[in-house]
């Protein structure tokens, strides 16, 4: 099996603000808490995480479609982050919830049982953070049927 690794630099820029550095060539990302610590100038960790769950999700869900030569359309993703207080009273995201919509009906898909039934064991940020919150997956169709 090969390994990989990622690497993001994170640069203060003031207070709760920071600049994201995901290499050469891409453009710097500016994160910050939203009020009343930070200014809400840019993401939040929460609302990175969410991203990244709701990016490699459609990714893979797009992945999988066309290793069977099917087009979704364009795709979207909503995820929900529920933020909460734990047992010692600090702040964790408890669960998320994503939901996906593709661009097209279901009923124009061929192999669209088997491609729902795989595509997320092979998202690696939503199963690594599965791990320790709960991901709750909806599949829906352009005419808002769900798939899954």
């Amino acid at each position: 099996m090969s390994q990989s690794h990622e690497t993001v630099r994170l640069s203060q820029l003031q207070d709760y603000r920071f600049h994201a550095q995901f290499g050469e060539g891409i453009a710097l990302l500016q994160t910050d808490e939203p009020p009343p610590l930070g200014q809400g100038l840019g993401p939040s960790p929460v609302q990175m995480l969410a991203a990244a769950v709701g990016n490699c999700l459609s990714a893979s869900l797009l992945f999988a479609l066309r290793k069977y030569k099917q087009d979704p359309g364009s795709i979207a993703c909503d995820v929900r982050a529920e933020v909460g207080r734990n047992a010692e009273n600090r702040l964790r995201v408890l669960s998320m919830q994503a939901t996906i919509t593709i661009g097209v009906p279901g009923d124009t898909l061929q192999h669209l049982d088997r491609v729902l039934g795989s595509f997320e064991a092979f998202c690696t940020v939503t199963e690594s953070v599965r791990q320790g919150i709960p991901v709750a997956v909806g599949v829906f169709d352009a005419h808002g049927a769900q798939l899954k």
